[in-house]
């Protein structure tokens, strides 16, 4: 499995904890930054992970904010992208099982390391239930290609 992961300033410590514990579960890890704490625009991280995505070079992305809410904004905005603000893990359960989503938009301020830990691991684990929810999701690509 291979994630692409960024964050801005607000995210990027999170982000370095989640970089490791995946690596140490013998995740494939791109991890476009940000590499410090110093102030950047989060819509630049946002695109290159979503670009990762959306051109097939990973399975799914992780982005981190403070809040979760600019990213997820972000890659909901790009086609084929499905992100969702998860705070627990039964919204990254359902997010995946009903909604098909491919980004996991997670907020520093919000979500601890350890939370996030079980917050990744079941979005990652989470298969898409498809049936009535494929026709759902179908209806937003169709959306998506007006």
């Amino acid at each position: 499995m291979i994630i692409s992961i960024g964050s801005d300033h607000g995210g990027f410590l999170l982000k370095d904890g989640i970089v490791k514990y995946l690596k140490e579960k013998g995740i494939i890890v791109k991890d476009h930054g940000t590499f410090d704490t110093n102030s950047v625009h989060y819509p630049e991280y946002a695109k290159m992970v979503c670009d990762d995505y959306v051109n097939h070079n990973c399975d799914f992305g992780i982005l981190v904010c403070t809040t979760g809410v600019g990213m997820c904004i972000f890659a909901n905005k790009v086609k084929g992208c499905r992100a969702v603000v998860a705070r627990c893990t039964e919204e990254a359960m359902l997010s995946r099982n009903h909604n098909n989503c491919n980004i996991l938009c997670l907020g520093a301020k919000f979500t601890t390391l350890e939370d996030a830990k079980k917050i990744i691991d079941t979005f990652l684990e989470t298969p898409f239930a498809g049936g009535r929810h494929q026709i759902r999701v179908n209806m937003i690509i169709e959306q998506e290609d007006k």
